[in-house]
């Protein structure tokens, strides 16, 4: 039987773009590229972020109140929208990572893997 191929990074990435996005603007706001270089950056290169994702996924968390956006300068001087995570985006981020704690501990166990700590 011939072996299967791992999921691409991306694919994983699409159930859990919201989370990560919302974990990034934990730090600070942040413009819609230095959001896509952070994930990328913290994972190690192995995740990434491609605008056609990113800015979509962006608008969503906004118009649920997740995040807000305001207008301003980028570090290179063009004009860029700052986007924070609102007292709400904080609530829903504890819950989805709950939730995916929820289910990456169990899958782990089976793996007969040693599943990091919550909040991790």
């Amino acid at each position: 039987m011939p072996r299967a191929e791992p999921p691409a990074p991306n694919e994983l990435l699409k159930g859990t773009l919201d989370m990560l996005i919302l974990q990034s603007l934990t730090v600070q706001p942040m413009h819609g590229y230095a959001i896509a270089q952070h994930i990328e950056r913290l994972s190690g290169a192995v995740l990434s972020v491609e605008q056609g994702s990113l800015y979509p996924a962006l608008e969503r968390l906004q118009r649920s109140g997740l995040v807000t956006s305001k207008w301003g300068k980028s570090p290179t001087g063009r004009r860029a929208r700052y986007y924070t995570i609102t007292a709400s985006g904080r609530k829903k981020l504890g819950q989805e990572i709950s939730a995916f704690d929820q289910l990456s501990l169990p899958i782990a166990r089976v793996l007969g893997r040693r599943a990091p700590a919550a909040g991790t």
